[in-house]
């Protein structure tokens, strides 16, 4: 699996982004206005002006700024989706593309403390080197998210006591 670039999160995420009430004019009008400001070269005053035209509609003048995001380029792509952030968080996080990265991380997670249960107990016990190993994996779940620390310290549990 690639990994997806920011004009492609963009693709995923417009028809998204142009349903009906996800982004006020407010937000769209400080969405163009950070890019036009900070970085005039993704939306020139000439451009910034047409996105914020109050004689068209928020749908239209939402759906031109993103097809010139696309077209521009992937920094260009990546400065809106920090604007996005900075201006609608609650939206931001509900991306189509934000969620599809969850379950990877998840797996990514669960796969990690799979391999560290094997690596514990199906290791030769060395009594030289699994006890230090055990008394780092005893303190990596102070690390680890607290659901995963439930897992690594079940499995560690029984063994600690002799350390």
């Amino acid at each position: 699996m690639t990994e997806q670039t920011y004009c492609d999160r963009l693709v995923q995420d417009t028809p998204f982004l142009m349903g009906h009430g996800r982004l006020s004019e407010q937000q769209v009008d400080r969405i163009i206005l950070q890019l036009n400001r900070y970085y005039p070269q993704i939306l020139s005053n000439k451009d910034a002006e047409k996105f914020r035209n109050p004689k068209a509609s928020l749908r239209v003048r939402l759906c031109d700024l993103l097809g010139h995001l696309q077209r521009s380029g992937e920094r260009d792509c990546q400065e809106f989706y920090r604007a996005l952030y900075i201006h609608a968080q609650p939206l931001h996080s509900r991306l189509p593309s934000r969620l599809a990265l969850r379950p990877v991380a998840f797996l990514a997670c669960l796969g990690l403390a799979a391999g560290l249960a094997l690596l514990v107990y199906c290791c030769p016990p060395d009594p030289k080197v699994l006890p230090g190993a055990r008394r780092v994996l005893g303190f990596s779940p102070v690390i680890v998210d607290r659901h995963v620390s439930r897992f690594l310290l079940a499995f560690l549990t029984d063994d600690l006591g002799g350390l």
